[in-house]
């Protein structure tokens, strides 16, 4: 009787002692909001949470990378914008964190505020996780760039990343320029000058703005490609360090996908660049 007693005190001190780096599974599902959050969204059943993949300990470099997905802020690209990413970073020794956003249905602050959280999240687990809290990026396409971009000109303090990357992004929030549907599903179809200025990105970029990566296709009829270069000029003029790549063609929402003509030649320059610094 003593014995058992003594051999399960024992397997709760052990189970006690595990990490809880090792208690997170590969791709474990956490939500977003212990409790409510700051805003509600109109869809009850669209909930905020991650997917944490982290590298093998072996390979760990302590960098991590939260994933905004695209789809024009109003359904998600899960996959080929999010967690088919998992492993590519991972056998880079980058922890990759997917974020499932909420859908603004005109309320901006609803996405912005789960992208903000999420970047709290992978800092506040930073030592269970072995991430170093000064080397979180935001990574997003499409819909999701302008989110991850919003985050990187916008956040501050634990909220700000250290870096960028930005595929096909939507930036500016100018009729002329940007994807409509995703500025109808952000800020609504009335939204007012003001608004749309704040959120038009690379008219917030400033000498403060993390170093970002930006790669789209010359082609892309959805997202024009003058919302990724004026971003790189203006990152360029506030002497920002950003890395532009524009491919021939490819179009738009190629993601990781290798049917994407300079799948090769994007992923070799995406690597070079995360090993620059």
């Amino acid at each position: 009787m003593y014995k058992k007693i003594f051999c399960m005190m024992c397997l709760l001190i052990i189970m006690a002692g595990v990490s809880a780096a090792e208690r997170v599974s590969y791709g474990k599902r956490i939500n977003l909001w212990e409790k409510r959050p700051p805003h509600k969204s109109e869809n009850k059943q669209d909930t905020a949470w991650v997917k944490v993949f982290l590298p093998e300990k072996s390979k760990a470099t302590g960098r991590a990378i939260v994933i905004c997905p695209g789809g024009g802020y109003q359904h998600l690209a899960m996959e080929h914008e999010g967690t088919d990413w998992a492993p590519v970073f991972n056998n880079m020794g980058i922890a990759a964190i997917v974020l499932h956003y909420r859908m603004p249905h005109g309320d901006h602050r609803i996405p912005i505020e789960d992208a903000e959280q999420a970047m709290r999240l992978v800092r506040h687990n930073a030592k269970a996780w072995g991430i170093n809290p000064n080397d979180v990026g935001i990574m997003g396409s499409s819909a999701g760039g302008h989110l991850a971009s919003t985050i990187a000109t916008h956040a501050e303090s634990d909220a700000k990343p250290n870096f960028q990357i930005l595929f096909y992004p939507v930036i500016t929030m100018d009729p002329a320029f940007t994807h409509m549907g995703s500025h109808n599903n952000l800020l609504g179809k009335n939204a007012k000058k003001k608004q749309e200025m704040l959120f038009s990105n690379d008219a917030q970029v400033n000498r403060t703005t993390p170093r970002a990566w930006i790669a789209l296709s010359d082609d892309d009829t959805v997202v024009l490609p003058a919302n990724g270069f004026n971003y790189y000029f203006e990152c360029y003029r506030h002497d920002v360090e950003a890395s532009l790549h524009v491919y021939p063609s490819g179009g738009h929402g190629w993601g990781i996908r290798p049917a994407f003509r300079f799948h090769t030649e994007m992923m070799a320059e995406l690597k070079a660049w995360l090993q620059s610094f």
